[in-house]
């Protein structure tokens, strides 16, 4: 089953850690890991699982990994009950 994508904007060696919507279905996450062996990539899972309430495993790249700009696939959700999760989590 493929879920919802959602495009982020990564934010690396950032001095603070969080997330914000910047449009209807995108994120800017600002993580203080470096872009260094993927360690960039796992704290944005982390931050956006702990932002959205949505299980770390739900969450796989599917393009960007090296990138700042990343496409997330969120399994087990449509693009509707993505979009309410992020109306409700960043209202």
């Amino acid at each position: 089953m493929s879920g919802a994508v959602l495009e982020v904007r990564a934010c690396p060696r950032s001095s603070r850690q969080g997330a914000e919507r910047t449009g209807d279905m995108s994120v800017k996450v600002r993580v203080r890991s470096a872009p260094v062996d993927g360690k960039a990539n796992k704290e944005i899972v982390e931050v956006l699982s702990d932002a959205l309430g949505i299980p770390k495993r739900c969450f796989s790249f599917k393009t960007g990994e090296s990138s700042k700009t990343k496409l997330v696939e969120v399994e087990g959700f449509d693009n509707a009950a993505l979009k309410e999760v992020l109306e409700k989590c960043f209202a």
